[in-house]
């Protein structure tokens, strides 16, 4: 038996592996664009085969599909129609993953990753029908049949939004999760008065908690940002064919392609107000990414607060101590690495450079079409896959074993000069003023040089310099 089969396609013959579910355009992509190595995320090919199998069904209502007949056999159209449903809904359930291989960078609008989608399920269906492979008169075409009433301009759009959607519940789930970490953190921590500090110098004091619970705060008002971005993703635009007016799809394909989809989805998706808008403009998607860029400079702040705040341990702040998940070095023994927080950096330093790409391949799109759409669709779904990665390891292997060092904490505070701050109402800001920096010059406590000074009384010290009430707010004295 022979390694490769034959195909065809318009410009000619291509040998094709004798196994493989794609055709002849398919391995023209192979042959002519071997630049990553890299093959496109199951998003892609999900959303790809769920507009293909909701096509069959329409266009099988429609009355679109066509009897053949094959030398002595014939074939209904309800038979081809259904065995391309059959063979994408087989995709849709996980199979033939490994078929997809066109690189991530390739003809632009994404007309090779389409082609492959057509030919994969055009090759199963002819499959299902009794048509080895390597058949050369085959009954369903990936053009005629498998792509009807579509064109690349149109599925590969609504296969990004798709795809961004069909991950929007795993991407909560671990966002939340990583919020009720920093939570659950923010109540255990919450009677540990500490140093604030800003421009990385101290200031008035704060809870361990008030820390912790801002930054689940943050996290959590990031999250349902990137809900609302996901709102403006269940447009779609599929039925606007090759330029938005609808060629070759019937006049009631759009709006029961959008209905199907979404009963297959289970999404609340929605007709296009606007087809030509759909098919020139990737706002939509920049919207969304850009609420996954603003989300990934708010994880890596927080990444960098638990990286000062666990410094040392005995030359640093050291307030808390990450868990120690792996050995720190090659040459120094016993040194721990904060590693959860350096890979939270690194992973969303990826996820804002994705977003650059996806700005300017939005940007770069000209009159009816964004021919830049491959490379969007990968970085977007490659930013949600990171994120989703990061943040629950990043939930299960540091926030929920991070322990707080409350002697260091309450340490750092004692010798806080800045609590003099809470008397700027009694004593006035030019004696505070000169409270702080005698204190800093003799290394002696506010406390002590107030007294030494008469200010205040030893009573009045201790109420007014209440560590936790100057947590709470309000106006001592």
């Amino acid at each position: 038996m022979s390694a490769f089969r034959i195909e065809k396609d318009s410009l000619g013959e291509v040998e094709i592996p004798f196994a493989a579910y794609w055709g002849a355009q398919t391995q023209r992509a192979i042959d002519n664009f071997p630049i990553t190595g890299l093959k496109p995320y199951p998003a892609f090919v999900w959303s790809m085969a769920t507009i293909k199998r909701a096509a069959a069904e329409v266009n099988a209502e429609l009355e679109l599909f066509k009897d053949l007949q094959l030398g002595d056999r014939a074939i209904t159209s309800a038979e081809l129609s259904s065995a391309i449903i059959q063979a994408a809904d087989e995709l849709i359930g996980g199979r033939f993953l490994d078929q997809f291989v066109v690189d991530p960078i390739q003809a632009g609008a994404g007309t090779s990753h389409n082609m492959n989608s057509n030919e994969v399920i055009a090759n199963r269906a002819n499959e299902i029908l009794g048509y080895p492979l390597d058949t050369n008169n085959k009954p369903v075409h990936p053009n005629d049949h498998v792509n009807m009433a579509q064109s690349t301009n149109d599925t590969i759009p609504t296969a990004i939004r798709l795809g961004c959607l069909w991950r929007m519940d795993e991407l909560n789930t671990a966002l939340d999760a990583l919020v009720a970490a920093f939570y659950a953190k923010a109540l255990e921590f919450d009677d540990i008065v500490k140093s604030g500090r800003t421009h990385l110098q101290d200031a008035v004091p704060v809870r361990l908690g008030q820390e912790f619970g801002a930054y689940a705060c943050a996290i959590e008002r990031n999250a349902n940002k990137i809900c609302q971005a996901a709102e403006g993703l269940k447009r779609l635009g599929i039925g606007g064919t090759a330029t938005g007016t609808g060629l070759n799809a019937h006049f009631e394909y759009h709006g029961r392609m959008v209905q199907v989809l979404s009963r297959l989805t289970g999404l609340d998706l929605q007709e296009s107000d606007n087809l030509f808008e759909s098919m020139q403009s990737m706002a939509d998607p920049l919207f969304f990414s850009a609420a996954l860029r603003t989300l990934a400079q708010d994880l890596i702040r927080i990444a960098n607060d638990l990286r000062l705040l666990s410094s040392g341990p005995t030359t640093g702040l050291d307030e808390i101590s990450l868990p120690a998940v792996q050995p720190g070095s090659s040459i120094m023994p016993g040194k721990v690495n904060p590693v959860m927080a350096e890979m939270m950096n690194m992973a969303m330093f990826q996820v804002i450079g994705n977003d650059t790409t996806v700005l300017m391949a939005a940007q770069a799109g000209q009159l009816e079409l964004n021919v830049m759409m491959p490379i969007i669709a990968y970085n977007l779904f490659q930013s949600m896959d990171i994120i989703i990665n990061a943040t629950t390891v990043f939930a299960e292997k540091c926030i929920a074993g991070i322990k707080a060092n409350r002697q260091k904490a309450e340490g750092w505070l004692e010798k806080n000069a800045i609590l003099v701050t809470a008397l700027n109402p009694v004593i006035g800001y030019a004696k505070g003023a000169e409270i702080a920096k005698e204190a800093l010059a003799t290394d002696r406590t506010v406390r002590q040089v107030l007294l030494q000074k008469g200010y205040l009384t030893p009573e009045e010290a201790d109420t007014l310099l209440d560590v936790r009430s100057l947590t709470e707010g309000g106006i001592q004295g």
